[in-house]
Formats: C-alpha cells, sequence, structure tokens
C-alpha cells in the first residue's frame, strides 16, 4: 500500500454495517463510518466523489445481484465490500453459497478499482459472538485468501479489543455506536496508507459496570424493541432492506452516481438514504 496515496473517489458496498447504522442524525438519516471517511478524503483531493450503495439487511446474494454491477461501473479509486455476516446469522446457512457469492463479488470489483477493500468485521462480545463464531470465523478466513488471492487489502476489525466492547455497541447489540463508527473510518483511513490520526484499536479506559437493575432493564428493553421484530422478520422471510435502495443508487435506472462531500464536518448523505445535491448520473 503506497503510504500518504491520494485517492479521488470511495464506492462503498455492504449491508447496515457500511450504511451506517447507529449513528443516527438530527434529521433522523445515518451518517456511518463510510460516509465520515469519505468526508475526511474529501479534504485531501478537491472534487473528490462518493457513492454508498449499502443497505441494512442485505445477504451477500442481494448485494452482490443489486450493488456490484453498480458499483463497478463507476471505476472508483477505491472500493469497499463488507458482506456475508447477515448471512451466519440465520438459523440456516449455506456457508458453500455464501462463500461463493463473496468471491463473485471480489471477482468482479476487484479489476474495477485501484484499490479494493475488504474486512473482517467487527462483533459485540456476548452469547451471540459466542453461538456464530465458527462460521464468522470461516468467513474471515475466506476473505483473507480472497485478499491475497486478488490483490485487495483486509481491514481488521475483528480482532480490535476496541470493536468487541460492548460500549462500542448501540443498543440492539448489533450495530456501532457514533464512536464505532468513527474508529472504523480511521482504521480503513490507515489501512489506506494514510497517515494516522488517533488510536483506532485500544479499548477505551474501564468504567464502572452497570448494576445489575440497570442491566435487567437494558436485557428486557432489547428484547421488546429489537430482538423481538428480528425474530419476526426472520420466520416471516422479510428484511429491514425491503424496498430500500442505496443512498446515491436511482432505482428507476438501476444505476449508481455519485455525489461530493462539501467538507469534513458536514454529513455527505450515505447510509441515511438522504437525497444528495445534484446528483449526475455517471
Amino acid at each position: 500500500m503506497e503510504l500518504n496515496a491520494s485517492y479521488t473517489s470511495l464506492v462503498a458496498v455492504g449491508d447496515s454495517f457500511t450504511e451506517g447504522m447507529s449513528d443516527l442524525l438530527a434529521d433522523g438519516t445515518y451518517r456511518g463510518w463510510a460516509d465520515v471517511l469519505a468526508a475526511r478524503l474529501a479534504v485531501r483531493s478537491p472534487g473528490f466523489r462518493y457513492a454508498n450503495l449499502a443497505v441494512r439487511g442485505k445477504l451477500i446474494g442481494q448485494i452482490v445481484d443489486e450493488q456490484v454491477e453498480a458499483a463497478a461501473a463507476l471505476q472508483a479509486d477505491v472500493v469497499t465490500l463488507v458482506g456475508g455476516l447477515n448471512d451466519t446469522l440465520r438459523p440456516k446457512c449455506d456457508m458453500g453459497l455464501v462463500k461463493g457469492r463473496l468471491e463473485e463479488a471480489v471477482e468482479r470489483l476487484a479489476p474495477s478499482c485501484k484499490q479494493l477493500v475488504l474486512m473482517r468485521s467487527p462483533a459485540r462480545n456476548g452469547p451471540v459472538l459466542e453461538r456464530f463464531r465458527g462460521r464468522m470465523e470461516e468467513l474471515f478466513t475466506l476473505v483473507d485468501g480472497l485478499a491475497e488471492r486478488y490483490g485487495a487489502t483486509v481491514v481488521d476489525l475483528y480482532s480490535a479489543p476496541s470493536l468487541s466492547d460492548p460500549r462500542m455497541w448501540d443498543v440492539d447489540r448489533l450495530h456501532l455506536t457514533a464512536e464505532g463508527h468513527r474508529r472504523v473510518a480511521e482504521a480503513v483511513w490507515q489501512t489506506l496508507g494514510l497517515p494516522a490520526e488517533e488510536d483506532w484499536w485500544t479499548q477505551p479506559p474501564a468504567t464502572a459496570p452497570p448494576r445489575w437493575a440497570s442491566r435487567r432493564t437494558e436485557d428486557i428493553r432489547f428484547a421488546r424493541q429489537h430482538l423481538a421484530p428480528w425474530i419476526g422478520r426472520r420466520l416471516t422471510g422479510r428484511s429491514s432492506g425491503d424496498g430500500r435502495s442505496g443512498a446515491q443508487f436511482d432505482a428507476a435506472t438501476g444505476r449508481a452516481f455519485w455525489i461530493t462531500p462539501a467538507d469534513a464536518e458536514t454529513p455527505v448523505g450515505g447510509g441515511g438514504g438522504r437525497p444528495p445535491p445534484s446528483p449526475a448520473p455517471s
């Protein structure tokens, strides 16, 4: 990886992790690590262009079928691809199919950009991780192999002590907080060969654990507001991403388009689905 390199464009492909949940903005939309990264890269490269095609709830097959061709057509400097984790969390998961579709995505995206970025996704310490750890690590082994085979680079978020800390995760226990997303943006920034601006890897200082009553109240809230709806969608075959498309994707034409982040302080309209300013079809 070239140190202190310059990049003129970024395309983000994936699911809710890349869409930006749960980095919630005041207007009810999401920002997320990809938006933060794009804004930072834009400061270094006037005219920088960005497209976030990620949609919450998408399985790897849907990512390949709905996002990969549109992303490849943009011919970006950098493409990030994160997918497959939603598949591993399903009770019935065909890992052979998941791995095949992920390789299909990498094979298509790698020659379309100057740098393809893959990730070993972060995971919150807890019972969910322990139940599905085997599948997840099988997926990450494939990610490492694909990166070597196709010349991609891997951001290892899974091994980072900071991102396994429950304090980095929202109350739904599935999505990162704003601080978690900020650390992911820094991790990708450094992986792209850019000078470190902070320590994203180290776990935050310990704090006093919540009282037993507070933990039980939070568990009940989690089960009622997040776990029960998630189980309901699994039982009925629905997805939180049904009817949605990426923030920089025109569903009518099936084409992606660019936006240009204004500056590092302004949300750039990635994961939340906000209409971008004056989009120009590619």
